[in-house]
C-alpha cells in the first residue's frame, strides 16, 4: 500500500475516490475552498458534494496544494476537464518522479483535443498516467451500494498496485491495459447522456433510450477503435457499463442536463443552476472535431453539439438523426 495517496479536487467524485482509498492507505483530499477543507477534516463530512455521507477517519483534508501533494505516493486528478491543465501546472513541480497520476476525468481538453492522460504525460512526462472509469455514479458509491470500475494504465503492475488501493467490499476494481479506449468511452458517454436525457425530456420512451445507447455504443467504438482503442473496451465496464448508467440514471448530471434541454430550458440557465459539472457540456464539440479529424462519423455527438451551440433544436436533432440515410447495423467497411 501507498504511504499517502492525495486526491486532487473535493467534488462528489473526488470525495468519493478519497474515501475508497482511505479505507486502505493514508489519503489527503485537496479541495479549493477552504470551507470544504475544514468540513471533510473538522465534521467527517463534504455537505456541498456528498449530503448524508459519513466519511471515514483516516481521511485528511486541506486547501494547501503543497501539503496534499508533497510526499505522495500515489496522485488522483478529479478535477473537471475544462480546469485540468491550470491543475497538474500546480501540481507537477511537487509530484516525484515515477509517481503514478490516476485521473479521474471523463472529457477532452478543448481546444487540443486532448485526453487527460495525454495532457499529464505532456506536462508531467516522469510519471505514469492512467485512469479510473466506469459505471461509477459518486452518491452510490459512497453509500456503499456494490458496483465495479477499472483502473487503465499501460504498466500492468501499477494498474494492479492501484487496484489493491481502491478495492473494496463493495467496490470491485478491474483493470485494463487499454487507456486509449477507456477514456475514449468515458469521454463520449457523457456527451450520449445528454442526447438521452434529451429524448426523455422530449417526451419519449424507452424504445427511443434504448435506440440511442446502441447507436451511442456503435459511435463510441467506431471512434475508440479508430484512435487505437481495443473494441472489447467498449463491451466492458468502461464501455456499455458507464453508458447505461450515466444514460439512464437521474443522478446523472449530464442526463439531467439533456433533460432539461428537451423539456426546452436554456442551456444557460440549466447550467447555471449547477454546482458540479456536466462534462458532456464541454466535449461535445471537442469530440466532434476529434472524430472529423479521424474522418469517424458521430452522428448522435454531432446533434448534441449542434444544439449546445445553438445550431439546432432538440425536435430538429432527433429529425436529423432519424432522416440519416438507411445502411446496415454493422457495415463491413468499417471498425
Amino acid at each position: 500500500m501507498p504511504d499517502k495517496v492525495a486526491v486532487i479536487g473535493a467534488g462528489s467524485w473526488g470525495t468519493s475516490v478519497a474515501a475508497l482509498a482511505a479505507r486502505n492507505a493514508p489519503t489527503v483530499l485537496w479541495a479549493r475552498d477552504p470551507a470544504v477543507a475544514e468540513s471533510v477534516r473538522v465534521q467527517r463530512a463534504n455537505p456541498s458534494y456528498l449530503p448524508g455521507v459519513l466519511l471515514p477517519d483516516g481521511m485528511d483534508a486541506t486547501d494547501d496544494l503543497g501539503e496534499a501533494v508533497t510526499g505522495a505516493s500515489l496522485v488522483v486528478m478529479a478535477v473537471p476537464s475544462h480546469g485540468f491543465r491550470a491543475v497538474v501546472e500546480r501540481v507537477a513541480p511537487l509530484v516525484a518522479a515515477g509517481t503514478p497520476v490516476l485521473s479521474l476525468t471523463k472529457g477532452l481538453e478543448q481546444g487540443t483535443h486532448l485526453r487527460m492522460t495525454e495532457l499529464l504525460a505532456t506536462m508531467l512526462p516522469w510519471s505514469p498516467a492512467g485512469v479510473l472509469t466506469g459505471p461509477n455514479l459518486a452518491a452510490e458509491v459512497a453509500a456503499g451500494q456494490p458496483t465495479a470500475g477499472v483502473v487503465a494504465m499501460e504498466e500492468e503492475p501499477l494498474a494492479r498496485w492501484i487496484q489493491g488501493v481502491l478495492m473494496s467490499r463493495t467496490f470491485r476494481v478491474y483493470t485494463n491495459a487499454d487507456v486509449v479506449g477507456c477514456e475514449i468511452a468515458g469521454a463520449l458517454k457523457n456527451v450520449l447522456a445528454v442526447a438521452a436525457g434529451i429524448s426523455d425530456g422530449l417526451g419519449f420512451g424507452d424504445n427511443t433510450r434504448a435506440a440511442l445507447i446502441t447507436r451511442g455504443l456503435a459511435e463510441m467504438g467506431r471512434l475508440g477503435v479508430q484512435l487505437g482503442g481495443d473494441r472489447m473496451t467498449f463491451a466492458g465496464l468502461a464501455g456499455v457499463g458507464d453508458l447505461v448508467a450515466t444514460c439512464t440514471s437521474a443522478k446523472s448530471r449530464n442526463h439531467s442536463v439533456g433533460v432539461a434541454l428537451g423539456e426546452g430550458r436554456s442551456l444557460s440557465d440549466v447550467v447555471g443552476e449547477m454546482k458540479m459539472v456536466a462534462e458532456g457540456v464541454k466535449t461535445a464539440r471537442p469530440m466532434v472535431e476529434l472524430a472529423a479529424d479521424h474522418g469517424t462519423e458521430v452522428p448522435i455527438a454531432s446533434q448534441v453539439a449542434d444544439l449546445i451551440d445553438g445550431i439546432t433544436s432538440p425536435a430538429h436533432a432527433i429529425s436529423a438523426l432519424m432522416a440519416r440515410p438507411a445502411t446496415a447495423e454493422f457495415p463491413s467497411d468499417r471498425p
